[in-house]
């Protein structure tokens, strides 16, 4: 269906993430942090971002590229004539002495399969943001590579003046290589490695199997399960958008923005998911993150904040050439400054678990009583206020629908905490914002087309009020909940059940690409509504717009199917995963089946 696809995969352990091409390629990977400087950038510059290849000496080659099954490590088998290889790729994970073991070490085992294959390894890693290419020293067993402040290593079984020189030799027995950052492998590179890897397949699969899912789309609910998993930034509890930056949302349009950062919305919808996956681990982490967080003078937070949570992410712009020639190439993001108020509310909604669910101690949540009251009295301050909404536009503040929903879930939410704390102040201050969110909602409300606009005073149609439906605003009132929908429908959706977010004008024209997360919203909402067989074939039909891992992009062109924006999404698997758990939840289907 993609005329143009990302055809890479990632590992990653919840310390660092990094992209494989199926040419063997490490084309993206940041150390220490998923938003530190790249070591391999030639995702986003072919010439300067350096370059990791295990290739055939000559002649053409094949490649298949897969993930070991239920696991995040990745196997890419190449082949060259009658000969073949596999390289293996993972980012070791697994418990050791009552904690994670996570270290920034990546593992490339390389195997041949068939024949007597010949390689040739090019590992030319780079920093400064492609400006240097650092130099490579050979030590005993390992090429140091110079020109860092910390020690990166190459640690190999391999010949290693064939790796400096880029040499081409024959491979009779599995080969090994171990890049560290920081601390280097001082162990046995053999024996180390295959341990490494049973322990940490072992690992996947045992988080795996922890998980509660449907019997619907199972193996699709997976794999977009690993992949949000190593989006947390385990450390600190940050959950990041994307592993990439200005990856562009259509060619030549300069919507291309750095993702690597945790925005509150977006993590609202990910928690989300691993609430319905049975997994609290991760909101664990996240409400600490969330606790540490610095917030204005006046209390507020931003929209977004490094994964270690600093406020100020200064937006520059880099002189490499972009990801296939788009320009700008973007580190920071503006939107740090934005106005931006429905996060007070999934903060709240975030939270929520931690009360509801008998799982959790008194000892878990106690403490966070004046944290929700003042996201209360944020939610209070902002109730009157414009904001740049959901979208993050930069020079349009609207009184948007989409941020007086959240203030109203917000407020549901913590009215439900207050109830449980027996906290009456809490509770009666909910209750009051509640239904002050109402009527701004309903200011929204446009009677000739029995749907709400995007803003108040606004006659848009936008995408993220189908959250309206997914998220109960209408109760049991379906009518009302499938006349929005219509409008909806009539104004924003593509072919293929693909959907726009908007189609008005913005600071950058008009978008030219359909936005993933929000067509797995709309397959959603025809499940809400009881449009099942739509929602079933609807969610049939935008699952093929994955790459060949099952991995999604954030935005897809209606008129080609290709991919575009950063990649992978969260917010896309996010929106997947919901849609097969509302899907799953209406068929009830029985586990024999």
């Amino acid at each position: 269906m993609n005329q143009h696809l990302y055809e890479s995969g990632l590992i990653g352990n919840c310390a660092y993430i990094a992209h494989i091409e199926k040419d063997t390629n490490i084309s993206w990977l940041c150390m220490p942090r998923f938003d530190s400087d790249f070591i391999l950038g030639g995702m986003l510059d072919r010439e300067k971002g350096g370059k990791f290849t295990v290739l055939p000496a000559s002649g053409e080659y094949s490649t298949t590229q897969v993930y070991l099954e239920n696991t995040n490590i990745l196997e890419t088998i190449v082949r060259n004539g009658e000969d073949s290889y596999k390289v293996t790729d993972f980012a070791p994970r697994f418990k050791n002495y009552d904690r994670y073991y996570k270290p920034l070490m990546l593992i490339r085992k390389v195997e041949p399969i068939s024949g007597t294959p010949k390689i040739q390894i090019r590992c030319q890693p780079v920093t400064d943001q492609g400006a240097v290419q650092l130099t490579p020293s050979q030590g005993s067993n390992h090429i140091r590579y110079m020109g860092i402040d910390q020690e990166l290593r190459l640690t190999t079984n391999a010949p290693l003046s064939y790796i400096c020189e880029s040499k081409p030799f024959m491979i009779q027995r599995p080969v090994y290589l171990v890049l560290t950052f920081g601390r280097p492998l001082e162990a046995p590179i053999e024996t180390t490695s295959e341990r490494f890897l049973k322990s940490t397949t072992d690992y996947w699969r045992s988080w795996v199997k922890s998980t509660s899912i449907p019997n619907f789309s199972q193996r699709l609910v997976l794999r977009s399960a690993l992949i949000l998993k190593i989006h947390q930034f385990e450390d600190t509890g940050a959950i990041i958008a994307a592993s990439t930056t200005s990856l562009p949302e259509s060619p030549g349009s300069t919507r291309n923005w750095d993702y690597r950062y945790c925005w509150i919305r977006d993590t609202y919808y990910t928690l989300t998911c691993f609430n319905s996956l049975g997994h609290f681990e991760e909101l664990e982490k996240y409400f600490d993150f969330i606790f540490n967080l610095p917030t204005g003078p006046d209390g507020r937070y931003q929209p977004l904040y490094s994964i270690t949570g600093d406020w100020l992410l200064t937006e520059e712009i880099s002189e490499l050439s972009g990801y296939l020639g788009n320009k700008p190439v973007r580190f920071g993001n503006q939107a740090y400054t934005h106005i931006q108020n429905d996060l007070y509310g999934q903060v709240l909604v975030s939270l929520l678990p931690l009360y509801s669910d008998q799982r959790f101690t008194e000892s878990e949540r106690i403490h966070s009583e004046p944290m929700i009251m003042n996201l209360l009295d944020k939610i209070e301050a902002t109730m009157h206020e414009k904001d740049a909404g959901l979208w993050e536009f930069r020079n349009l503040a609207q009184e948007h629908c989409y941020t007086f929903l959240f203030h109203w879930a917000g407020a549901c939410a913590a009215a439900k905490i207050g109830n449980r704390l027996k906290n009456d102040k809490m509770y009666q201050k909910a209750i009051f914002l509640r239904d002050e969110a109402v009527k701004k909602i309903e200011s929204c409300y446009l009677p000739e087309r029995k749907a709400y606009a995007q803003a108040i005073g606004s006659k848009h149609m936008d995408a993220s009020t189908l959250q309206m439906i997914t998220m109960g605003y209408f109760g049991n009132d379906l009518e009302r909940a499938n006349d929005h929908l219509k409008a909806l429908e009539e104004d924003l959706l593509a072919k293929d059940y693909l959907f726009y977010r908007y189609k008005h004008m913005d600071d950058f024209g008009v978008p030219e690409t359909t936005f993933l997360i929000c067509a797995f919203w709309y397959i959603e909402a025809l499940a809400c509504v009881n449009r099942m067989e739509e929602a079933i074939e609807g969610f049939e039909t935008l699952v093929k717009y994955c790459n060949h891992l099952s991995l999604f992009s954030e935005d897809v062109d209606q008129a080609t199917g290709s991919q575009w924006g950063n990649f992978p999404q969260a917010y896309s698997h996010v929106g997947l995963m919901n849609a097969a758990f509302r899907i799953g939840k209406k068929l009830d289907l029985p586990n024999f089946l």
